[in-house]
């Protein structure tokens, strides 16, 4: 985004840093950078970053913004580089922005049930923190024991534990965010209510690093229920009665914690990439966990209503083993090498539908498509089987796009929680119209009337 005229003056942000205590903090070998250059998506970054700014505070964030506002230098925002969406690719003369180094549990606050974090923090280790005091922390991506508190932040993540609690907006009370020009702007507050001006915490979370860089977290807590929590599996000769069992659970009287659908091609994969005794289903294996007092009664509950839904096979067991399962569909899949994935959700009701339509759109493509999903909350991840010959990833993303437009045509969304980022924002355009979009940019630029922040990606 430099004009050309003149080259971005980086010894001076060196010496920014440095006068604040922290030499050593900018990279400019492209050798170090390139680890940094790209997220787990299948984006490929184009050109190369001018540096990488490790910071560690939220003063190195604001130096290190300003020089880029002031320099007109575009800046990709990172942590642990775990996105699917593309949203962290690094710029071509751009400058990287990691927070990786800011993970620091800054306080847990028992009695109001808060705790207070920097983005880097990994949010399995925030979880882990919070169980010493009787508490934790409700946002449960799959990837939790690698990705960052500030990346769950960054696009709203959700998680297994969504159908019980919600996303990461419904647990973030209050945050520190450093703008685009370096100022440092504080939202929301540690009380349960607060109507005081506009809601800035809630436009900031899945804002995807594109209205400011999240630095400090607030985040609310929950009580660890009492008893010990039960898994429940269920196995379906067909995709369609899993989602109608899925529809009859979420309305039902006995209510899962979590509650995940895999396809028998998924559990394949899975099983394949780490043996544990898995039987693969004729059509798609529902798993989930009841917790609290009655949750052996609401398991068994929940096993009976699938196979009054046509599971052939259920289990009841005290072992989170079916939950790491789940847990391996995105590392399983990785070792495939298949990263040609979408995130879609429909509404609950319509899950069974959209289970049909994407075994239709696979067998009539004649690819393979093996699905993962957050089913208590309807949200999809299908990831098609890169098909041979020279066209094959385009065919694959033509077969992702109807699967999106299919979620669409049931009302659904074009991401459930991973973000647009670069991958989908050619589909924004499906879901968005014009005087939404408009909005969104007049926002934007209201904040950062330069575009230095993620340009290009997610609106």
């Amino acid at each position: 985004m430099d004009d050309g005229t003149t080259r971005p003056d980086l010894d001076r942000l060196a010496r920014e840093l440095e006068a604040l205590g922290t030499p050593g903090r900018l990279v400019r070998d492209p050798a170090e950078l390139a680890p940094y250059m790209r997220d787990a998506s299948r984006a490929v970054p184009e050109g190369a970053p001018l540096a990488l700014c490790l910071a560690t505070t939220t003063a190195e964030v604001s130096a290190a913004l300003a020089w880029a506002h002031a320099s007109r230098v575009p800046v990709s925002v990172r942590g642990a580089g775990t996105g699917v969406s593309g949203g962290a690719l690094s710029y071509d003369g751009g400058l990287i922005l990691s927070l990786e180094r800011m993970h620091r549990i800054l306080e847990i606050d028992a009695e109001n049930r808060l705790a207070v974090v920097e983005p880097g923090v990994v949010t399995a280790e925030l979880d882990r923190a919070c169980r010493a005091h009787g508490l934790f922390f409700p946002p449960d991506p799959a990837s939790a024991r690698s990705c960052t508190v500030g990346g769950n932040v960054a696009t709203n993540a959700g998680g297994l534990r969504c159908v019980a609690h919600g996303v990461t907006s419904d647990a973030v009370a209050a945050l520190e965010v450093v703008l685009a020009d370096g100022r440092v702007l504080r939202t929301g507050a540690r009380t349960r209510k607060n109507v005081v001006g506009y809601d800035l915490t809630r436009l900031f979370v899945g804002s995807e690093g594109t209205l400011g860089v999240v630095t400090e977290v607030t985040v609310r807590l929950h009580p660890v229920p009492p008893g010990t929590p039960r898994t429940f599996r269920a196995s379906f000769d067909r995709l369609e009665d899993a989602g109608n069992a899925v529809t009859a659970i979420v309305n039902g009287p006995a209510r899962p914690e979590v509650l995940e659908l895999m396809d028998a091609l998924s559990v394949e994969i899975i099983e394949s990439f780490r043996p544990s005794g898995l039987v693969v289903p004729g059509g798609a294996m529902l798993v989930g966990q009841t917790v609290g007092e009655h949750a052996e009664a609401h398991a068994r509950a929940i096993a009976e209503s699938c196979a009054a839904h046509g599971a052939v096979d259920t289990e009841v067991s005290d072992s989170d083993a079916l939950l790491e399962a789940r847990r391996l569909s995105n590392p399983a899949l990785n070792a495939r090498g298949l990263k040609l994935s979408c995130d879609v959700g429909v509404p609950v009701a319509a899950l069974a539908r959209m289970l049909r339509g994407v075994e239709e759109i696979s067998r009539r493509r004649g690819v393979r498509v093996s699905t993962v999903a957050h089913a208590g909350d309807g949200n999809l991840h299908s990831t098609v089987e890169l098909p041979e010959g020279a066209d094959g990833s385009a065919r694959a993303e033509a077969v992702l796009d109807e699967v999106t437009r299919l979620a669409l045509s049931l009302d659904g969304t074009i991401s459930g929680e991973h973000g647009i980022g670069a991958v989908k924002l050619h589909e924004l355009p499906w879901q968005l119209d014009a005087v939404s979009r408009d909005v969104q940019r007049a926002i934007r630029s209201a904040l950062d009337p330069r575009g230095i922040l993620s340009p290009g990606r997610a609106v």
